[in-house]
């Protein structure tokens, strides 16, 4: 289909680039002492939020195509949206109706897994053991555990990735436990052999993304598939061992650990013969190991001959790369994203992050595509992110990534450029309140200097954010205990437009409801182009 925009009448955008700043994880919370974004020192978002081009978004919930408004957004759904320019159901959601009404269940990738059990091999399901609902949610795993015996898998082992980032930083055995307590009724009640056999914490072991440390893939190839790690006698006793070895250690980074029976021998490597499930959701920290899983030939690490097992993902984490081959539930189809109906018009755009961002402002921004919809009128700049705590660097790579945004403005060859400063919800998820200040001060700090590059082009600048998280470093319950939270917030988050040449040509528009969808009609509004008629309304609207 031939995609087209019409142009505005009454406004035909500036003669300088429009520019999207997306300051990652900084939503708008609480005026007190949990906020670091208010603790902070931030002198240019403190100017641009007084600004009459100002408006709050929702970016969390339905706004971006969860089941709830008790969902917390993420990076990625937020992408989506914003890219996109419309909602669209996403991935707890789709699994969530897949699972109720047994879809999932009536697939020939099913099918597959079943066989591989009836021939007496055992079913592995890997994935992040919480109810945070950003990758994967407890209870879909446990639906298809109770599946498992309802058809009477005879051999189920578990694998969980621990959390402690979005949920409580040290809740891993709020759910270890239920999940142990839940194998062992099984097995005594059915006589089935259900067990965890590996696992360890999400930033330490299997859930690397973006190709930025595969040594963490690995950590979770040897636990899972080849039983090598530092062994225990159950998950629970791994947890708590851990703890007690360390009071400051966070689920997220807990090491891999492997379990043995009484004998000291791993209960449940991956052998010839196995079906492999991974349950997340969630794209990015899936490919990985999906690739590890999948591909003959995998060169990122010495796995050991590739046992002779089938496969599967709970989506298809990278529709174009096809990773993995065989998945549960179909991703959403995002079409016509906003990217498209630029470069349709020839407008040449640039996208640029850091490794930890980059795959959102391409991938995730272009509806879940890999790679360049046209080479020849798109930049995508990918800045390396450093391998480490991130609260011990909480600038990143944001004075970089500043750099590379300001070359290519200065350039003149781009209307339309993107970039994501990953510094509020990275620093933001490690907990640490001093290093979230500096973060959000850094990003203040880089916003300062876009801007003034901007004023010097004749541009636009829009300054928004994919979701919360530095805005909400800690709560305080009803007891007065004080609770550090590395998660994401149910926060708005702000969106400015800076247009120093505005003299009242548009003007903020009455929404009832404003979210993070909106921002594509109005990124287009600014380029001088009316929104395709199915975008979601413009967060502005012409005198």
């Amino acid at each position: 289909m031939s995609l087209h925009l019409n142009k505005l009448k009454s406004f035909h955008g500036r003669k300088g680039p429009v520019l999207l700043i997306i300051m990652d994880g900084i939503g708008i919370g609480k005026a007190d002492d949990s906020n670091a974004v208010y603790r902070a020192n931030t002198p240019n978002l403190d100017k641009l939020f007084k600004s009459d081009l100002y408006a709050q978004l929702k970016a969390h919930g339905t706004a971006v195509g969860l089941p709830s408004d008790d969902d917390m957004g993420n990076s990625e759904v937020g992408h989506n949206a914003m890219g996109a320019g419309r909602v669209f159901d996403q991935g707890a959601r789709l699994v969530n109706s897949a699972l109720k009404t047994g879809r999932i269940f009536q697939s020939g990738v099913w099918d597959n897994i079943t066989k591989r059990a009836q021939k007496g091999g055992t079913v592995h399901f890997i994935g992040l053991l919480s109810d945070g609902n950003v990758h994967s949610h407890i209870e879909q795993l446990f639906i298809m555990i109770d599946k498992c015996a309802e058809q009477k898998f005879e051999r189920v082992r578990i694998h969980p990735l621990l959390d402690g980032r979005d949920v409580g930083e040290r809740s891993a055995l709020d759910y270890v436990i239920p999940t142990e307590e839940k194998l062992k009724k099984i097995s005594r009640e059915k006589g089935f052999d259900y067990a965890i056999a590996s696992g360890g914490g999400r930033m330490k072991v299997t859930m690397d993304r973006y190709n930025s440390d595969w040594n963490i893939v690995k950590r979770g190839w040897d636990a899972h598939v080849l039983g090598i790690g530092r062994t225990f006698s159950s998950a629970s006793e791994a947890v708590k061992t851990f703890y007690a070895e360390d009071p400051k250690a966070t689920d997220q980074y807990l090491p891999a650990f492997v379990i043995t029976d009484s004998s000291g021998t791993p209960v449940g490597p991956i052998r010839d013969g196995d079906a492999v499930i991974l349950f997340n959701f969630r794209g990015d920290r899936a490919i990985e190991i999906s690739r590890a899983f999948s591909e003959k030939d995998f060169t990122e690490f010495d796995r050991g001959p590739l046992p002779d097992i089938f496969y599967a993902g709970m989506m298809e984490y990278d529709g174009d790369a096809h990773i993995p081959p065989h998945f549960l539930v179909q991703p959403p189809a995002i079409d016509r994203v906003i990217s498209e109906y630029l470069c349709a018009e020839k407008v040449k755009t640039f996208a640029v992050s850091e490794t930890q961002k980059y795959g959102h402002v391409t991938y995730f921004w272009n509806g879940n595509r890999s790679g360049y919809i046209n080479e020849s009128l798109e930049k995508y700049v990918e800045i390396p992110s450093d391998r480490i705590e991130f609260d011990r660097a909480p600038q990143m790579k944001a004075r970089e990534i500043n750099d590379k945004v300001i070359e290519l403005l200065k350039s003149g060859d781009y209307k339309f450029g993107r970039t994501n400063f990953p510094n509020g919800d990275m620093v933001g998820h490690t907990g640490v309140m001093d290093a979230a200040i500096i973060a959000v001060e850094t990003v203040d700090k880089c916003v300062g200097e876009l801007l003034a590059v901007i004023k010097e082009l004749g541009g636009i600048a829009v300054i928004s954010a994919d979701h919360g998280n530095a805005d909400e470093m800690f709560t305080i319950d009803k007891k007065g205990v004080k609770s550090v939270k590395t998660a994401h917030s149910l926060n708005p988050v702000p969106f400015i437009i800076y247009d120093p040449l505005y003299q009242g040509e548009y003007r903020m528009a009455d929404l009832k409801e404003k979210g993070l969808s909106n921002i594509a009609a109005t990124l287009l509004n600014l380029l001088g182009y009316e929104k395709p008629e199915d975008y979601d309304p413009s967060l502005i609207e012409m005198t």
